[in-house]
């Protein structure tokens, strides 16, 4: 029987975070730098952390050519914030000269859509679809750092959650979060966690918490003809956990 193995894009950001979030699932995840290390997993979580520099690295160790051919071949991948704008076709709102992408994922992301590092915010997202799957509660307390946010979606993507923009915009003074307001009718919400095939991305954290229904809901997208149904996942996820959280003092969102 084969084990499952997750690879954990390691260049920059909260990796290991991942890595303990699997490891809470009973399922290995690994460090991945080079491109022949994805020769050895079954799938791929591209982390979140600072998108320009991991564009920079990932371009050092020649790892954009094996990263498209990945997700080409249909091997699960999912991005968390930095990770989402790496899938995504397109993406606005980047510095002077943009920053190379994966692409796969039909959407168009603003890379700082929620505004600076002191602008990161929580937020109660209902989660239907991964509710389905997985049990829990009706929604998932998201952690927003410096996030990107989906401005549209093409029609094979999936969403999965959105967030409303009135929400938000009497704290956040962003501008991308006012003129997305301004430009649209009342009531617009913004998404912030999409799948299309074998992509998943979502705009928040799900790694900062101790619910692991958003890793679970991941692992179960591998083909079971590549590791037997058993090795999906070994631990059931959990969502009120005894792990501590670190206090983290972001603005809450209701």
């Amino acid at each position: 029987m084969l084990k499952m193995v997750v690879g954990v894009l390691a260049l920059q950001g909260s990796f290991n975070e991942h890595i303990a979030a699997l490891k809470r699932l009973g399922v290995k995840g690994v460090e991945v730098r080079k491109p022949e290390q994805l020769q050895n997993v079954s799938s791929l979580i591209i982390p979140g952390g600072e998108s320009t520099t991991m564009a920079k690295l990932a371009e050092l160790h020649n790892l954009f050519p094996a990263l498209r051919e990945f997700v080409q071949m249909g091997k699960p991948v999912w991005g968390t914030c930095a990770g989402l704008i790496f899938l995504a076709n397109k993406a606005t709102g980047q510095k002077t000269g943009g920053q190379e992408l994966i692409g796969g994922l039909d959407c168009t992301v603003h890379r700082n859509f929620f505004g600076s590092q002191i602008q990161s915010f929580e937020a109660e997202l209902p989660i239907p679809q991964i509710v389905a799957k997985e049990g829990g509660p009706p929604s998932f307390r998201a952690v927003f750092i410096r996030a990107p946010g989906i401005l549209d979606v093409g029609p094979d993507v999936e969403v999965l959650a959105d967030i409303p923009l009135s929400a938000i915009e009497t704290i956040n003074s962003n501008p991308a979060i006012q003129k997305e307001e301004e430009s649209t009718e009342s009531g617009k919400k913004v998404i912030v966690a999409v799948k299309q095939g074998n992509l998943l991305a979502t705009a928040f954290h799900p790694e900062l918490t101790a619910d692991t229904r958003w890793h679970s809901y991941f692992l179960k997208m591998v083909p079971e003809n590549e590791v037997g149904t058993s090795a999906i996942v070994s631990t059931p996820a959990t969502y009120q956990s005894s792990v501590q959280r670190p206090i983290i003092d972001f603005p809450i969102y209701q």
